[in-house]
């Protein structure tokens, strides 16, 4: 993670007497049996940690991509955006939830092609959605809906890109630290400040 910019001053709560917190730490506890250092951090904002755990919960269900998908997904959108924190976490995920071949995880984390055709077009078109703000072209639509995927999830790409907004921004302004279940799976993003260069560059 880049370690520059802002960081915010208010800490991660642990504990808190806003019901609302409270609520959603139960939950989070219910659900994952754990509450991540990264809901300790939004907690500052209860507003945004409910937001996040809804649609989370959203995507997960409604969004017709398997949980495998799901992953690959978050993983694109976590690196593009730069943050070591959802990287490690959804590395962890990938491995244990999703059943990942570590080729693919390792791919998406190193910057190369995965092996799989069909996670290879999913990859590039979540790519796509995020570097052109959501204006991709016919090109990469056509492959995305050859490959199988429907007209109707490059809007719940939208909402995972919208949702890995919130947590990967949350994670930048805390410089959040990464849980220790997830240090397995820290990964430095070195790579990540050529990548934007190379990209506005090109834009030039």
């Amino acid at each position: 993670m880049n370690d520059s910019g802002y960081t915010m001053k208010a800490g991660l709560i642990d504990q808190s007497n806003d019901q609302r917190v409270s609520r959603l730490y139960d939950r989070s506890l219910r659900q994952a049996k754990m509450v991540p250092n990264l809901f300790k951090a939004m907690a500052n904002a209860p507003e945004v940690l409910e937001v996040y755990m809804d649609a989370y919960q959203a995507f997960s269900q409604f969004s017709g991509f398997s949980i495998q998908e799901q992953q690959i997904i978050f993983l694109v959108i976590s690196y593009e955006n730069g943050c070591d924190y959802c990287l490690a976490a959804h590395s962890i995920a990938a491995d244990f939830s999703a059943k990942l071949e570590p080729a693919i995880t390792d791919a998406i984390r190193e910057d190369k092609r995965i092996p799989e055709k069909k996670y290879q077009v999913l990859a590039e078109f979540t790519r796509e959605l995020l570097w052109t703000r959501g204006r991709p072209s016919e090109e990469k639509v056509d492959e995305f809906l050859a490959a199988g995927y429907m007209e109707k999830q490059i809007l719940d790409l939208v909402l995972a890109i919208s949702l890995k907004t919130l947590s990967n921004y949350t994670n930048h302004l805390f410089k959040t630290p990464i849980d220790s279940v997830f240090k397995v799976r820290e990964f430095k993003l070195v790579k990540f400040a050529a990548r934007v260069f190379q990209h506005f560059s090109s834009k030039k």
